[in-house]
């Protein structure tokens, strides 16, 4: 029997449905009702138990076989979390004008680095809410786990699809995944040791070397050498 644990990389279908509604979900089929047609859908590849998913979600993965259909249920407290009413803000309509916005009901804005929707525009002012849309709601899954993946180079591009949002050209070597490019070192500042922990690889950027027409260049212009 194969089964799922924390650590595991696995390819997965889902649809996730809050009062029998999709609000996501991986099938090409079901986006469409969704209008997401246009975003491509595909099976989705995670670490299990790596934040990657719902908490809830995630920890209902472990112990699951390969190849099986499953529902789950979530609360929100499993979920996307209570409602905060904290997060419910009024601001003067005045600001927004200025900025040469006009907020209508139901509008998403975003506003202080945050997705926020307006509930009310009423007397001057504008009444948003910075919960999460799905905030308090009880969330069911049905879900496949498709396979395991077992290629190391498929589990880096996973990762790097999910926190990069880009692939970089990389080589395994030595218990080394070794990126080529400069810039995804302060990624891995802060992500380093979890990337780590998920494959057992450690995480490292290629020292760029100086090429050999560089190095005759600056010996033949240094100082030194001059005629």
């Amino acid at each position: 029997m194969d089964t799922i644990k924390k650590n595991d990389f696995i390819e997965i279908d889902y649809t996730g449905k809050t009062g029998g509604k999709i609000f996501d979900t991986t099938k090409s089929a079901e986006a469409k009702e969704i209008s997401m047609e246009k975003i491509e859908t595909k099976p989705f590849i995670i670490s299990v138990g790596n934040d990657m998913l719902l908490k809830g979600f995630e920890e209902a993965l472990e112990g699951k076989e390969v190849g099986k259909e499953y529902t789950i249920h979530l609360t929100p407290e499993k979920a996307f979390g209570k409602r905060n009413p904290s997060l419910v803000r009024t601001y003067s309509l005045t600001s927004f004008r200025k900025n040469n916005l006009n907020p209508m009901p139901g509008m998403m804005l975003q506003l202080d680095n945050a997705l926020a929707k307006v509930l009310t525009v009423n007397g001057g002012r504008v009444t948003i809410d910075f919960n999460n849309p799905l905030a308090g709601k009880e969330i069911d899954y049905e879900f496949k786990i498709l396979k395991k993946i077992a290629d190391d180079k498929e589990k880096v591009n996973a990762l790097q699809d999910y926190f990069f949002r880009q692939r970089f050209e990389f080589e395994i070597k030595d218990k080394k995944i070794i990126l080529k490019e400069k810039m995804v070192k302060v990624f891995l500042d802060i992500l380093g040791e979890k990337f780590k922990a998920m494959t057992g690889f450690e995480w490292t950027v290629e020292e760029k070397k100086e090429r050999k027409e560089e190095k005759e260049e600056k010996k033949e212009y240094s100082p030194n050498n001059r005629k």
